[in-house]
C-alpha cells in the first residue's frame, strides 16, 4: 500500500521502525498511510522537542514510527524531503519557516477570476513555489463567473515565465483535461491559494466525488471562509495524489533567493550590465535596470515587486537568525537558573 503513496525506499528501517506517509495534520495528531493501512500518530516528545534540528512533519512527509498497541503510534523521524513549500511563520514571534506541504511534484497556484484577482499575489506564490523545488502551474479558477477573462489570463502569463497558466471551471469542466496531465498515477500535486479560490470545488471535480465541503464566497469582497481546516493528502481514483491546504490569508516570504532568481530572471540578468558592481538600482548613473524601465523592457511595478520581495526575504532570514540566538540565550539562562537552584542559590 505504501508504494502507492510514493514510498520508494528498498531497504527496511532498523530498530523495528516502520515507514508511513503523512496524509493529514490535526494540530498535534497526524493521520498516516502505512504498509498495513491508515493509522494515527503523535510526535515523540524527546525527539521533536528535545532537538533543534529535527524537522516537524507536514502533509506529504514520509516518517518513521514505532507501533504502540492500543494507541497512537510514536513518530520518531521525518525522512529527507525532495521538495517542500514553506512560508514565514504567521506568528510575529515565530521567526521560523512553516512547512505547508512536502514531497510533491507540482504546485497548483490557484487564484479566482473574480474581483479578488491579484497579479502581485500570484507573483509571490510563484517565488515560493519555485523555491520549493517543484514545477508551478497557475490555475485561474471560476472561469464560469466571467464572460471574458482574456485580460487576467494575459496578466498572469506575463509574469509566469515558463509556468503554464490554465483557466478552469469546476462547474463546467473547462480546463480539467489540461490539469489531468499533471495528475498522473503516483504523482503528487499541492493546491495553494487564498480562501474562496475554489480549491475544494476543484478537488471534488478532479476526484469525481464530494470529498470536501464547499463554502460560498462573500459578495462584498469576493473572498471566502476556510473550507479546508487542516492539511491533508487525498488519493485520486487514478492513483494521483493531491495535498489540499487551508486558504492562506498571509503568505510571508522566507529565504527564497533561488525562487526570486527564477521568477525575476529578466530583472537579475540586467545587474551585470550596470556601470557599478555595487549598484543599488536607484539613482546611480549607468544603471542598466533603470534604463530597462525607461525603455519599457520591464515595468516599474515589476521592479518594485522584486525589490519588495527581496527585502522581505532578507528580513525574514535576519529575523530568524536573531530569534535563534535569543532562544539559545534564554535556554542557557534557564539552565543556569536550574543549576543555581540545585546548588542552593547564588552565594555572595
Amino acid at each position: 500500500m505504501l508504494k502507492q503513496y510514493g514510498y520508494t525506499e528498498d531497504t527496511k528501517p532498523e530498530n523495528g521502525l516502520l515507514p508511513a506517509r503523512v496524509t493529514a495534520v490535526h494540530r498535534e495528531r497526524y493521520e498516516l498511510a502505512g504498509e498495513d493501512g491508515s493509522l494515527f500518530g503523535k510526535l515523540k516528545t524527546s525527539v521533536y522537542h528535545g532537538a533543534e534540528d529535527e524537522i516537524f512533519p507536514t502533509a506529504g512527509d514520509f516518517v518513521l514510527f514505532t507501533p504502540v498497541e492500543g494507541g497512537d503510534c510514536q513518530i520518531v523521524e521525518t525522512l529527507p524531503r525532495r521538495s517542500y513549500f514553506a512560508r514565514s511563520d504567521p506568528d510575529p514571534n515565530g521567526g521560523r519557516q512553516q512547512a505547508v506541504a512536502a514531497n510533491f511534484d507540482t504546485v497548483f497556484i490557484m487564484t479566482s477570476l473574480n474581483r479578488d484577482f491579484s497579479v502581485n499575489r500570484v507573483q509571490r506564490y510563484l517565488v515560493l513555489a519555485r523555491q520549493s523545488g517543484a514545477m508551478p502551474v497557475v490555475v485561474l479558477t471560476k472561469a464560469d463567473l466571467t464572460e471574458d477573462f482574456t485580460e487576467q489570463a494575459a496578466a498572469a502569463r506575463a509574469i509566469a515565465g515558463d509556468a503554464e497558466v490554465i483557466p478552469v471551471s469546476a462547474l463546467s469542466g473547462m480546463g480539467l483535461d489540461r490539469l489531468g496531465t499533471y495528475l498522473a498515477p503516483g504523482r503528487t500535486v499541492v493546491f495553494l491559494g487564498m480562501s474562496g479560490v475554489g480549491k475544494s470545488s476543484l478537488l471534488n471535480a478532479v476526484t469525481g466525488r464530494d470529498v470536501m465541503a464547499v463554502n460560498a464566497i462573500r459578495e462584498d469582497d469576493s473572498r471566502g471562509r476556510h473550507t479546508t481546516t487542516h492539511r491533508q493528502l487525498v488519493m485520486l481514483p487514478n492513483g494521483a495524489m493531491v495535498i489540499d491546504t487551508p486558504g492562506m490569508r498571509t503568505l510571508g516570504m522566507w529565504n527564497a533567493d533561488e525562487g526570486l532568481s527564477e521568477t525575476f530572471a529578466d530583472v537579475e540578468e540586467l545587474f551585470g550590465s550596470c556601470r557599478f558592481s555595487d549598484c543599488r538600482h536607484e539613482n546611480e548613473p549607468g544603471c542598466a535596470v533603470k534604463e530597462a524601465v525607461r525603455q519599457g523592457m520591464i515595468t516599474a511595478e515589476r521592479l518594485d515587486n522584486y525589490d519588495k520581495l527581496r527585502r522581505e526575504s532578507a528580513y525574514a532570514e535576519k529575523k530568524a537568525y536573531y530569534l535563534q540566538i535569543k532562544r539559545e540565550r534564554d535556554k542557557n539562562i534557564a539552565l543556569f537558573g536550574k543549576r543555581q537552584k540545585k546548588n542552593g542559590g547564588i552565594r555572595f
